[in-house]
């Protein structure tokens, strides 16, 4: 009997400890510090009006057909080479007229080919030659310049849009899944990769499946389409590829390609320095000395993941300056115009999870730099209107978090998450991956959960509303009828 009550005795005694540790480690952990909107203000196209009047045109011309507008197709893409042919030598400033037409001309131009995807391929090489003509012409402009960072986004941003828009009429065949770009000059090691040669010391941006790459991509003054940097080294005497990267998990690490890709992406895109800078003139092996050093390096040690974002301390790196840092070391500063993040609902959402530098480098905003060329970029139509849906419904919620709407969490969980990131330390101190990543506190992985899960709900009920728009349309919603649909869906699931 004694023996039984000392028993129950010890049971209490345990339970109240565990009650009473569960309890301390329920206390929340500090606020993120306080932001407050950017002196500038996110680019925004607004114009909805003109974009309803160019699906109004595109039902029309689905009417007229293909073969009835075969010559107004032609007129229009030899007007727009005109225009481009007739000013290519110029040095023009960023708000000279001739680029409002042109970005006119591409949207136009949309309207037809969204109803003849079979012209799909003039669409791209159109695109690939306005993207070439502005880089050349962004070499003499201010980099960090509002006029400047807003026109050379409407045309590359603009342009990539409008393609993709085609794309989504298309039939799935017919959209390839590789488009050639500019096939830039190297003398460095090079390799062949799903039908694109890569040079050691090129850089590849890619676009992650989780919803927080999304939150990366859109998360800018100026939303793009990446949210990921690779650097790439070939080896001279194998011709191995190795991708340099790092990742929220663990850090800086090395993977071959197939490692690489296994990873989800729903988009790569290559860009390449352009030959002719001083630098690589004088050395054209810098490229891939850079690659060799950032490979050394990382082999070499442990270097954490920068959660902070802050593009000016190398000792963690997030995934741009795994590019950024060691081109910078041979005298290569990248991201020319840095990226500005201004808004208050997207700095509000990224404090949450630790960023503390708002001013920094986007992967997105690298494809600008008039440093590089755009060489090469892989979609296909799965993932590219997976990327779209998934923008949308980023887009919207940041239009929430505008409004004051925060990341939320499980709160109850708590104490098991922090039980867990000692977990973590204790992987991470023998060089292991834990389930919380280094450098994540445990109040915001559990943010990063339950927005995920978030955006898991959001798009079920999103994607059932693609799908009742496309019974009754006939065709797939263009990307601002994406957005009305992603307000619905959230409007009901609130």
């Amino acid at each position: 009997m004694q023996t039984a009550t000392g028993f129950r005795r010890i049971v209490i005694r345990v339970i109240i400890c565990v009650a009473a540790l569960y309890l301390l480690l329920l206390i929340p952990a500090s606020q993120p510090p306080q932001v407050t909107a950017g002196e500038r203000e996110p680019f925004a196209w607004r114009q909805d009006e003109y974009w309803s009047t160019l699906e109004a045109r595109f039902k029309q011309a689905r009417q007229i057909g293909c073969p009835q507008l075969a010559s107004r197709i032609d007129t229009n893409l030899l007007q727009l080479r005109h225009v481009i042919d007739s000013v290519a030598t110029d040095s023009l400033a960023p708000d000279a007229l001739v680029f409002t037409q042109i970005e006119i001309g591409i949207f136009e131009l949309g309207v037809l080919m969204g109803a003849c995807p079979g012209r799909l391929t003039d669409y791209v090489a159109l695109h690939n030659r306005v993207r070439e003509f502005v880089k050349r012409q962004s070499r003499h402009w201010e980099m960090n310049s509002i006029v400047v960072r807003s026109r050379m986004y409407r045309l590359l941003y603009g342009g990539r849009a409008a393609i993709e828009e085609v794309m989504m009429q298309a039939p799935k065949a017919a959209v390839p899944s590789l488009t050639l770009a500019h096939d830039e000059p190297s003398e460095t090691p090079s390799a062949q990769i799903l039908g694109v040669t890569i040079h050691s010391g090129d850089i590849l941006v890619s676009r992650g499946g989780a919803p927080t790459s999304a939150l990366i991509a859109r998360g800018n003054d100026y939303p793009g389409n990446f949210s990921h940097v690779a650097l790439v080294h070939v080896d001279a005497n194998s011709g191995k590829v190795s991708l340099i990267e790092s990742h929220i998990e663990k850090g800086v690490a090395v993977a071959d390609i197939s490692q690489y890709l296994k990873d989800t992406k729903l988009r790569v895109m290559v860009l390449r320095l352009r030959f002719d800078l001083p630098v690589l003139v004088a050395d054209p092996q810098l490229p891939h000395k850079v690659a060799t050093a950032a490979l050394a390096k990382a082999i070499r040690e442990h270097i954490p993941y920068d959660f902070s974002m802050d593009y000016q301390d190398t000792s963690k790196l997030f995934c741009s300056e795994v590019a950024s840092a060691p081109y910078a070391q041979f005298g290569v500063k990248l991201w020319m115009g840095l990226s500005q993040i201004s808004g208050f609902g997207i700095k509000s959402w990224l404090s949450a999870f630790g960023v503390r530098h708002f001013e920094t480098q986007e992967p997105s905003d690298l494809e600008y730099d008039p440093q590089l060329s755009v060489v090469a970029e892989w979609r296909d139509p799965e993932t590219l209107f997976g990327d779209r849906v998934d923008n949308a419904i980023i887009d919207v919620l940041l239009e929430r978090a505008d409004s004051g709407w925060a990341l939320d969490y499980t709160w109850y969980l708590l104490p098991v998450a922090r039980v867990m990131k000692g977990y973590s330390m204790v992987m991470n101190a023998v060089n292991k991956i834990g389930p919380i990543p280094e450098g994540m506190d445990a109040t915001a992985a559990l943010r990063n959960d339950w927005f995920s899960k978030l955006h898991v709900r959001l798009k079920k009920r999103v994607l059932v509303l693609v799908d009742q728009f496309r019974q009754e349309n006939g065709y797939m919603p263009p990307y601002w009828e994406l957005v009305k649909l992603a307000r619905k869906g959230i409007s009901e699931s609130a």
